[in-house]
């Protein structure tokens, strides 16, 4: 596997603080005083976005997680989207944020979108990082997002290939 640098950790840094800057704006227009935003982080992928990105935020939050899987061991999708680890707050009448960190074939937004909106929540978006359009399998609308990618295998950030380099600060394209 050959990598080059794609996505510096600095510029990582200007797209979490855009971001933060337009969900804070959007979400102080909508919560009432003192309601908290529920973001949902997915794992394993946007924690290190995720976290990142909650602490540039200047409304309230409360933080939950989920966890889905759709690829296994390798550089494809396996088209079928399990569910690992399910939230622990209940999304009902609240407004909810996921937030991943790369959209790629859409599956896996598809089948959180439908879960979580069955719960009934106020107002349920998605905010991630990087998408790959050029990869959809599934039409989804990406609410808040910090850029569009050409189709490359990236890893870093929270990208892994089999579980390795998540820990990266930067985002590197490979080639195989």
């Amino acid at each position: 596997m050959q990598t080059h640098l794609f996505i510096s950790a600095e510029q990582i840094d200007a797209l979490n603080t855009k971001l933060a800057q337009t969900i804070s704006s959007d979400y102080k227009k909508i919560l009432q005083p003192n309601e908290p935003l529920l973001v949902v982080i997915t794992l394993k992928g946007a924690l290190l976005f995720g976290a990142d990105l909650v602490r540039k935020l200047t409304i309230p939050t409360h933080i939950d997680f989920v966890r889905l899987a759709s690829y296994g061991s390798g550089t494809k999708s396996s088209g079928e989207v399990r569910f690992l680890k399910d939230i622990e707050s209940s999304p009902e009448g609240k407004h909810i944020l996921v937030l991943d960190e790369i959209i790629d074939s859409g599956r896996t937004w598809d089948f959180l979108k439908k879960r979580l909106g069955a719960a009934n929540p106020k107002s349920l978006k998605i905010c991630a990082l990087l998408s790959k359009p050029s990869r959809r399998e599934i039409e989804v609308t990406v609410d808040c997002l910090g850029q569009e990618v050409e189709d490359k295998f990236l890893i870093g950030y929270g990208l892994d290939y089999n579980e390795d380099y998540r820990n990266l600060k930067d985002i590197y394209a490979c080639t195989f």
